[in-house]
This record gives structure tokens, sequence and C-alpha cells, in this order.
């Protein structure tokens, strides 16, 4: 199997931050910590006495520092000068409140898998959820506990030795809260709808430092904000999410690598296997790649097809052999229980996707059907970059497709997502070392990728699934063009957040 730079998108959003914050309270304790004199003594002295025995305060002197601080995107990082992580739920509340009378902004992290720019407009305290991965299925088998720092390989094996799956996002390493609260697209989303719609409760602390719990008769119009458009609202600190009986013992996974040469083809079969909106249920998860791969060509992209069926090789070679006749450079497959498929695809906690430290400068799309015309043109375009800047050689264009059913079942005026009509999820990563006089430039070659999807589709206009935004989109094409949408997350805003604490994830202003 070719080495794989980077893997499926679905991931990467996946990991958006649990929610940001800051607070314009005013203080009349100077001698104590603000946002213009934040020492970590300080706050440790103060807020360490608060806190249960298994929280930590510490700053960048602390060995516990790289690990709390490092992030999947490299460019516009927050700007962290005091970390609290968090060993106790009640802890989360307590950190809010400190924060508000001192005049600290804070940011809530949990694994750091987000894409978007918007935290570098951030300068303070991190509250550090890491901790936080307790999960408990309830008596009833139909619904499980999970607090707020779990993530979906933690959350696949666990269920899945006492018989039971959930929803996920498909790269092991996303955090559950983060993509949930995004929506929170995954393999079993055409059986059982996204990470959001399953949904029973959410424990939530809000800007001011009040914890509640959040479900369909408690505060039912802020849950329906936090399905989709969480991030603006709250610091989610534990969740009741619906789970289900394992089913097939085994899956099955195909890679393939084709040259550019089978391009136009390719995309034609994958049209007829995704028909507009209704690929098979058990068609979990499948995507396609541009990305270099110097085990085959130097210079030359290669194309990456993945493909995850929920049950054996015999059921899923029917679906398989109009790709068998393209004549693929290389294949590699296998039968496994559904804990391996995320690195049999690639997308494990280990694989490159998962690695935190280089700057991506991303754009995104939401399609129907592919434009082969516009796949075409996007690959010459990522061709001719790589050509010209060997320093963007670790850059990919992914494209996910997922079976739907589960997603379309849920009445969209539901929940904030307002998407579900995107059948195919784009996502291109112009990526390099952190460099400074690379970023414009990889910002333009992305937007041209982005340009082309979007140009291939005139009739629709651009969306963005916001857990894979780059901050720079409009607020409809990431919270929806229906006006009464984003009115009602207006309102929500100022009812729950008046003073924007939770501003730095993609933000909805006041």
């Amino acid at each position: 199997m070719a080495r794989l730079l980077y893997q499926a998108a679905c991931c990467l959003a996946a990991l958006s931050p649990l929610a940001w914050a800051w607070s314009s309270v005013e203080t009349n304790q100077p001698q104590l910590p603000s946002r213009t004199n934040l020492d970590t003594a300080q706050v440790q002295a103060a807020l360490s006495p608060l806190l249960c025995s298994t929280s930590s305060v510490f700053g960048p002197d602390s060995p516990l520092w790289p690990n709390a601080t490092s992030r999947y995107q490299a460019y516009e990082p927050p700007k962290i000068k005091v970390v609290v992580r968090v060993g106790c739920e009640e802890d989360v509340a307590t950190v809010v409140r400190y924060a508000n009378e001192n005049d600290l902004p804070f940011f809530t992290v949990n694994r750091a898998h987000s894409m978007t720019t918007t935290p570098g407009q951030f300068y303070g305290l991190e509250i550090d959820m890491q901790l936080l991965t307790g999960i408990d299925i309830n008596p009833d088998g139909g619904s499980a506990r999970f607090q707020g720092g779990t993530f979906a390989q933690e959350v696949i094996d666990v269920l899945w030795e006492q018989g039971y799956v959930a929803t996920t996002g498909s790269c092991g390493c996303v955090g559950m809260v983060g993509l949930g609260l995004g929506g929170g697209h995954g393999r079993l989303q055409g059986r059982h709808g996204m990470v959001s719609d399953n949904y029973l409760s959410l424990n939530v602390v809000l800007a001011n430092g009040t914890a509640i719990t959040v479900s369909d008769t408690s505060h039912p119009d802020l849950f329906w904000g936090m399905k989709g458009a969480g991030h603006n609202f709250g610091v989610v600190t534990s969740f009741e999410l619906r789970i289900f009986p394992r089913q097939e013992e085994t899956w099955y996974y195909r890679n393939y690598v084709f040259s550019q040469t089978q391009l136009e083809p390719l995309f034609e079969e994958l049209n007829r296997l995704q028909g507009n909106g209704t690929q098979p249920v058990d068609i979990a998860w499948q995507y396609t790649m541009y990305q270099l791969d110097p085990t085959v060509s130097a210079t030359e992209a290669i194309i990456l097809w993945s493909f995850a069926y929920s049950g054996p090789e015999a059921a899923a070679q029917p679906y398989l052999a109009p790709f068998d006749a393209l004549h693929p450079l290389r294949v590699d497959d296998g039968n496994v229980p559904y804990t391996e498929i995320p690195n049999a695809q690639k997308t494990g906690v280990n694989d490159s996707i998962c690695a935190h430290g280089l700057a991506h400068m991303v754009s995104t799309a939401g399609l129907q059907v592919y434009n082969v015309t516009a796949q075409r043109a996007i690959y010459d375009v990522f061709s001719e970059m790589l050509r010209s800047i060997p320093a963007f050689n670790a850059s990919v264009v992914l494209m996910e497709g997922y079976s739907l059913q589960g997603v379309l079942a849920v009445d969209p005026a539901s929940s904030a997502y307002p998407f579900r009509d995107d059948y195919l999820l784009m996502w291109a990563a112009v990526t390099h070392v952190p460099d400074d006089a690379l970023d414009d430039i990889a910002i333009e070659w992305a937007g041209r990728i982005r340009d082309l999807w979007n140009e291939g589709q005139p009739t629709r206009r651009p969306t963005t699934y916001v857990n894979y935004a780059f901050g720079t989109e409009s607020l409809d094409s990431m919270y929806g063009y229906e006006r009464w949408r984003l009115e009602r997350l207006r309102a929500l805003k100022r009812e729950y957040d008046p003073d924007n604490r939770f501003a730095y994830f993609n933000p909805i202003p006041v």
C-alpha cells in the first residue's frame, strides 16, 4: 500500500475544539492575573485549591505543556499562557467562573484537531479536557454516558468489547464532543445518522459558569443549537448518546492506487456508486484522494481510493468489480473487525492524519455529484502546484462519500446542522512546514481548488461543513442559507452567551 501522507478529511474535522471563550468582566483586584497580566504562579495559587486532586494548573515550564498545547493546525494557533487540565467535570465550571472574575479569556481543548484559523484570535487560559475519558453504558443498553475528553478509537474499542457501537468520526484520534457539536459525519451514519443526531442529553457549562443539562425537555432551544453549532454556546463536560448492538463481526476494506490516466472513468464509476445520495448503506464510507506518493512517482500525484464495507468481502465484491477493471497500480485489502477499520483505511490514531505540527491551508465544498471535468481541472491545478512549489508536497485533495440513509431520515429543521443534502464532502489542504513566507501562496492555491468545485455545480450555492472550515467562509455557507437558521442561532447567542465568550471557533456574532 502506498505511503499515505494524509488521509480522510472526515477525520479532520472532526476534532474542532470543544468551546472557546473570552470575558469582559471588570476586576477590582489588580494583584490577580488578568488578560494583560497572566502569571502562572498566581493562577496556580488561586485556582488549585478550588479543584479536585486530579486537576493541575501549569505553564510553559511544565513537562505537560507540549502535550497540552500541541495542535494539528500549526497556522494561526491560539496563544496559550496557562493550562488547567481538569480531572473532574465540576472543575470546568469552577475554572470558567474564575476566568470571568479575573477577566481571563478561556479556550477549551480536547484533541486539538480542528483546522480553522479562528483560534488565532485567542490569548489566555486553556481548559484541557483530555483526562475526562469515562464511558458508562446505561442499564437498558440503549445509550451510554461519555465524558467530554473521549475520542473515537477509545469509544469504538470500549463499546465493541461490550457488544455495542456508536456513531463516531471516521478518524480514530478525533474527539467525540468537538465533532458532534458541528454535526459529526462518520462510518455508521448510513444506519444511525450523524453523531449529533444521536445525542440524548448534554451537560453544558455556560459562559457565566452555570452548569446545566440540555435535552429535548431541558433547554430544548439550546439543544437544537448545540446539534450543529454547539461550539458557540458552552463547554460540554459529558453527554448521553444512543448506542447500538454490534452487528457484523467482520468489515471488508480495499485500498486502490490509480494513475491519473484513469481519472475520468474512476469518477464516472464513483457517480454510479454513490447514486446522487443513494450509496448503499453497507458501503459505510469511501473516499478518493489526490496526493504525491514517492514510492509510485516523485513528480505525478496518484489517485487513492479507499472503500469500507460493513460485511465480508464476498458481499462487497459486486460493488468493486468496476473498479478492478480500471487497472489499478496497487491494491491492498482485508477482512477485519470494526475496531481495526480506521487503521486499515489509514485514519488511525498513529496515522499521518492525526499528526500535529504542520500548517494546513484549507478549502472545502459540499457536492451532490462529481463534475468529472472539474475533477480533472482540480487534478491539473494540484499537479501544477506540486511541480512549482516542492515545499507543498505533503498537500492532499480529499473527496468523501458516506452512506446517507440515516442522515436523510432526520428532519433538517430538527437541528442546527444545515446541509443534509451535501452528499459528498470535499476538502483540500495545501500543507507545509510552518513558514510565514509560504502562507499566502498556499491559501491562494487552496482557494483555486475550492473555486473549481463550486464552478462545477453552478446551480448550487457554496457550502461549508463547519468542522472543515478554514474560518474565512461566510456564516451562511457554514450555518445555512435559510434566513430563519441564522436568526435562531443569533437569538440563542444573545440569550446564552451575550458577551461572546465563545468566540474562537467559526463564531456566530452576537
